[in-house]
Order: structure tokens, then sequence, then C-alpha cells
């Protein structure tokens, strides 16, 4: 009975307050051709009346938008100058900031920021909060609005009013809007374990693993020099789906990579591996955080449940869903969510993200006090000790031996403090290494 009076309430409400005009748009037998007749008497009294001139192409636009945002936060109309700058994107050059971002509770989300852009250098990280552009509020725009706010000429300053977490005041940002270039793969040795960074999923991301991956394992001096790869997904935004799959497969000999599904069954799609592991079957760590999202959390999943390896880190974004781009006529396009993806376990990772094997959080800053009263502390010992005795017993191509382990493990060490979680997947590798050695 509560539940009844409720509704019927509600019904009450609504049909006193807005009229024949809302009653005849959301009766449930009025025809589509009746509602886009509503639509049509609606834009012209717009145009005819509004307190000031419109133009028809932008209540247009505007309507089209409103249409698609209200479905998701992923699915929108791209303007004929939106759907250039996405396209230019997804070569890896172009005009802005270095920030993908997301729309949550009203306010622009920072899903991560790129490496080595502005956005990063000034310091923004992922789950940020922007709440105003150069002073002037978000709140109540369309994500497409408030990214058209922080777009600008290449030079040009933009002061971004943030909300952190664990920081009680919001705090301005100053970026230089730079051209961005992103290489969207790079490889270096740490040791003997190969970094793979990957930033982003774009038409370059497979090649440029590719070839860093091989130059890396030959500078290291062949592939048994290597004790296995570090996958660095970290703040890694996703980008396409076809790149994903194919950096996924690079690491995988067979099996299921991902599946997608759509409405209709037969819109559904499943995308296997095919043979071959540029990792040769070596131990692989992958490396995620808050801004893992999309595609890389298709390759974390992937690599996960085929159990290639160990994921390190905290939980993903949980971004589960696929846009299609769709061009228009007039050269624009929209981006319109088709599907959902799912792991090869059968999973959905929608707004839950990917666990980690390993929950290793990165650790705050230490003020550099404190780091150098602990450097201090750790740099005691006894051969620091004013008259100890020597030890005559080692040779000097011990001693050389005992040198160079104690240089690798200050540099171990130096790593933990600059980045914690990586030197933690680093010492996976090396256990891994260890145990295989021993057998």
């Amino acid at each position: 009975m509560a539940v009844a009076g409720g509704t019927l309430a509600g019904a009450v409400f609504t049909t006193q307050v807005a009229g024949p005009l809302l009653a005849q748009q959301v009766d449930q037998e009025g025809s589509v051709y009746e509602q886009l007749d509503l639509f049509g008497d609606i834009f012209e009294r717009i145009r005819s009346q509004y307190v000031e001139e419109v133009k028809p192409g932008d209540l247009v636009a505007a309507a089209i938008n409103g249409m698609l945002t209200s479905l998701d936060p992923h699915s929108s109309y791209l303007p004929p100058d939106e759907f250039s700058d996405m396209r230019v994107q997804t070569r890896g050059e172009f005009g802005g900031l270095g920030i993908e971002v997301t729309q949550e509770e009203g306010f622009v989300k920072v899903v991560s920021p790129m490496d080595g852009t502005p956005a990063a250098e000034a310091g923004m990280q992922a789950g940020d909060f922007i709440t105003h552009v150069n002073g002037e509020s978000v709140l109540g725009l369309t994500l497409d609005q408030a990214v058209e706010m922080m777009r600008g000429p290449v030079g040009s300053e933009i002061i971004l009013t943030v909300v952190r977490k664990d920081v009680e005041e919001p705090f301005d940002v100053s970026i230089v809007r730079d051209m961005i270039k992103l290489t969207a793969a790079r490889a270096r040795l740490e040791g003997d374990t190969v970094v793979i960074r990957v930033t982003t999923f774009n038409d370059q991301t497979y090649v440029n693993l590719e070839d860093g991956l091989k130059k890396t394992v030959s500078d290291a001096g062949g592939m048994d020099k290597v004790n296995g790869f570090v996958i660095d997904l970290r703040n890694n935004p996703g980008g396409l789906l076809t790149q994903a799959i194919d950096v996924s497969d690079a690491f995988l000999d067979k099996g299921e990579i991902v599946s997608t599904r759509g409405r209709n069954p037969e819109d559904s799609e499943r995308f296997n591996a095919k043979p071959g592991d540029l990792a040769e079957g070596k131990p692989i760590v992958v490396l995620i955080n808050g801004g893992s999202a999309s595609a890389s959390e298709i390759v974390t999943g992937a690599l996960q449940d085929h159990h290639r390896a160990i994921v390190v880190g905290t939980k993903s974004f949980g971004k589960g869903s696929v846009q299609t781009i769709i061009p228009l006529r007039g050269n624009g396009a929209m981006r319109l969510t088709t599907a959902r993806y799912y792991t090869p376990s059968g999973r959905s990772i929608q707004a839950l993200g990917i666990a980690p094997d390993i929950l290793v959080e990165q650790p705050k800053a230490v003020p550099q006090a404190e780091e150098e009263e602990a450097s201090a502390a750790r740099t005691r010992s006894e051969a620091t000790l004013r008259g100890s005795l020597t030890n005559d017993s080692v040779t000097d191509d011990e001693k050389r031996v005992l040198e160079e382990e104690q240089a690798r493990a200050e540099e171990a060490a130096k790593l933990r403090q600059e980045d914690y979680q990586l030197a933690y997947a680093i010492d996976i590798l090396k256990g891994l290494s260890a145990i295989a050695e021993a057998k």
C-alpha cells in the first residue's frame, strides 16, 4: 500500500506541475512521430521566442548531445572539430593539457594524467576533481562542455581548481598548454628486469611495445639475461580496443583475450590469442592503480585470468564498456556505448575494477629532514666505526664482487624511494628467478 500510494502521489504531482505537454511526452501509447512533433514544437518556440537569438544548429547539437549524455558518462556527440581532434589524438599527437577525464557527481574527475605532459608535470593526480576552470564552475556542464573550457592555444595558461582526497581545501593548479606528443610504450632495463611503460592505447602502442621490448632484451644480452618483465599500466586511461587485444596477444599463446556483448546476441564478439609470446614464457608482473582504465583493464584481466602475470598495485578504475565512434553527416560523429566487455573468465569489471593479486599502495612522500635522518641511520655499520678491524680474508676479486652487489642493492633501495610499487614488482621477479635457479 505504501509503495502504491507513493507512486500515485508522484504521478499526480507530475501532472499538476508539468501539465499536458509532459503528459503527451511520457504517454506510453504515443508514437515516435508524435514525440518528434513535440520536439519540433519546442525547437520552434525556443528559436522564435527565447530572450536572445540562438543559432538553430547549436540547438540541434545540444539536443543530440543531451540525448547521448543522458545514457551514460561515455556516450556523447562529437561536432566536426572535436571529431577531427579525436582522430588526431589516436595518432598520438595533439595540443592540450595531457589529462584523461570523466564526469562524476557533476564534476570533472581526472582518470589519469599522461606521462611527460603539462598536467603530469603540474602535479595532477588520478582521482582529482576539477571544480573550476579559470575561476568558472564546471558544475552543471556536460563533460564535453567542460573539456571545451579546458581547450586553448598551445602556450596559453589555464588555472584549474582541484579537490583532492586527503587535502582539506580546494587548491589551484596552473598549467601551460603544450603540444602533447605521446610515445605510447617505452621499455627500459632495471637491473635484470625489462620494464615496459604503456601510457595509452593509440595506433602506435603495439609497435612501440614490440620494438622497445626487443631492443631492450638485446641490450641486456639476450632473453637468457632477463629475469622477467614488468608491464606498467598505472594511470593509463585506455584507448583503442584493437590495441588492447594486440598487446594482450603479445604475451599469450592461446585462449580468449576478451569478449564483448552488445544488446543483440548476434553482435557479441570473442577475441582469441594467436601462438607466439614476446616474453618467451618469462614471468610478468602488471602494475595498475586507480588511473588504469578501459583498454588497460582488458590487458590486465586477460593476463590475470590466464595466470600469465601477477597483478600488483591498487584497484583499477572500473570502466567495462565499449564505445563505437559512428561518423555522421556534416563531418561530426557520435560516441555511443554499444557493448560491455568481459575478461576470459567471464567477469565484467564495470564499476568494480580489477583487484590486484598483491595490494601495494604507493607511500606518501617523506619530508626531506626525516629522509636524511633515516638515510644516516642506514649507513651506520661496523665498518664506519673508528678503529674497527679490517677483513683480511677477502681477496680483491671477492671484494669487487661484494662492492658490485652493494651497488646493485643501493640502486634497488633508491628505486624503492622513487617508485615503491615498481620496486616491489621487480623484487617479485627477482624472487621468482632465484627460485627457478634453485630448482
